[in-house]
């Protein structure tokens, strides 16, 4: 029998656990109050008090048991809102029954929209003297920023007049933004600081993708003319393109070519391309290749070709010219022929031209054949066709031949013509290239 009990017990407990939570929950429940609570008529009196002071017209109240009821129209949405949030907070008012329409006289929804803007309008008003101190110290902040940039300052400690405009310009937005937030301090709105530069932010991150070959060149520009690679009237050739330069702007390098047309090569290719400054010194090599017979005496016909060069005018002493066996071909033996000139006396492409005149004739006045490489194609009968390769035969040298002049005439350089027209085109032009920049 105590077993029957004990295990009845046992069943019994969680059900009264599960009461007893039931009924924690629902003493914690909040309960309406049905003592000492206002009437329906008192609610109703203190809402349209409330709502007639706030100027909210064509509302009207009643309030049963506690529940208000808001009928009538209005002309402006958000008085439906605001007039329910304002029942739901007086005492008493257990449910609130919103039943306030959209007006839909023309007069009543206009008539909202012109009470606000009459308020804005005097709101402007009164604060019109502290804008106008604002908007005067803004003027103030931004006149004195451009004066500061137009001082000598600038020059002193840029390297060129390029620079010194770019810290000018950044000078006079540090002024503008100075000058933006001490206004919006004045006013009282500095909160809007924030707002206006994540807004500027954004609008710069878009324009920078927009420009983004211009930034780039622009950028460019501002390190050439920090280290300048080359100099006004340089001849100098930049990824394949050969001439003179005339200047240097914000975006491209401008070169004469040796042909007096122009060529506009952005920064940015510049930059990061292979320069070669021919200017930069004044001694220059050229270099020309020159097949012999196999069967000459290759060392005799090598030393003909450099005494050849160096008895010729035009061409330095030091660095010393040089000969050398560069291949043996099925042609021939291949001579290489270098030689040094002064690029500023002597033209580059007419000095290479006559030193390989010279040297051939004094190599065929030797006795040397130069092999010919022509193939040349007989046809006999229906067979076909042959090549043949093989040298002709060797000639003597024709007696009486004039032999050549101990002195070849110097020719002036061919792209020196080039320097009064780069000249002309520099006069009363911008330019980022300065004579005192440092120079790579």
């Amino acid at each position: 029998m105590k077993k029957i009990l004990l295990c009845t017990a046992l069943m019994l407990a969680p059900c009264h656990v599960l009461a007893q939570d039931i009924a924690t929950e629902a003493d914690a429940s909040p309960k309406l109050a049905v003592e000492n609570v206002p009437d329906d008529a008192a609610v109703a009196t203190r809402l349209q008090a409330i709502l007639g002071a706030l100027e909210f017209d064509g509302i009207t109240v009643g309030v049963d048991a506690g529940v208000v009821s808001l009928s009538g129209e209005v002309g402006d949405p958000s008085v439906s809102q605001k007039a329910e949030s304002i029942a739901e907070r007086l005492e008493g008012v257990v449910a609130v029954n919103n039943r306030l329409t959209a007006s839909g006289d023309l007069a009543n929804q206009f008539n909202p929209a012109v009470d606000r803007f009459r308020a804005r309008v005097a709101q402007l008003i009164s604060r019109l003297p502290l804008l106008l101190l604002a908007l005067a110290a803004f003027l103030v902040i931004v006149s004195a920023g451009f004066l500061g940039a137009r001082m000598r300052f600038w020059d002193r400690i840029s390297p060129n007049a390029f620079i010194a405009e770019l810290y000018r310009q950044a000078f006079r937005v540090a002024s503008g933004i100075v000058g933006i937030v001490v206004a919006l301090d004045v006013v009282g709105a500095a909160a809007l600081l924030g707002t206006i530069l994540g807004a500027a932010g954004i609008i710069g991150l878009a324009i920078g993708f927009a420009v983004r070959d211009t930034v780039e060149n622009f950028v460019a520009s501002v390190m050439l003319s920090l280290r300048q690679p080359f100099r006004p009237n340089d001849l100098v050739e930049i990824e394949g393109d050969v001439g003179r330069v005339i200047r240097l702007t914000s975006r491209a390098t401008i070169l004469l070519s040796l042909d007096g047309n122009h060529i506009r090569i952005p920064n940015a290719s510049v930059f990061k391309g292979k320069i070669v400054n021919y200017t930069q010194y004044p001694a220059r090599r050229f270099l020309f290749d020159i097949g012999i017979d196999p069967d000459a005496d290759l060392e005799a016909t090598r030393s003909l070709a450099q005494a050849t060069l160096k008895a010729l005018p035009f061409v330095l002493d030091d660095p010393e010219e040089l000969v050398w066996i560069e291949n043996i071909t099925e042609s021939g033996a291949i001579l290489r022929v270098t030689g040094w000139i002064d690029q500023t006396a002597t033209g580059f492409s007419t000095a290479r031209g006559d030193a390989i005149r010279l040297v051939k004739t004094a190599i065929e006045e030797a006795g040397v054949a130069i092999p010919d490489t022509t193939y040349r194609i007989r046809l006999e009968g229906a067979g076909l066709p042959t090549a043949s390769s093989a040298p002709p035969p060797r000639e003597a040298p024709v007696p009486g031949a004039p032999a050549p002049s101990p002195e070849p005439p110097v020719h002036k350089s061919e792209d020196a013509a080039l320097i009064p027209l780069v000249n002309a085109e520099r006069r009363d032009s911008d330019d980022l290239l300065a004579t005192g920049a440092p120079r790579e």
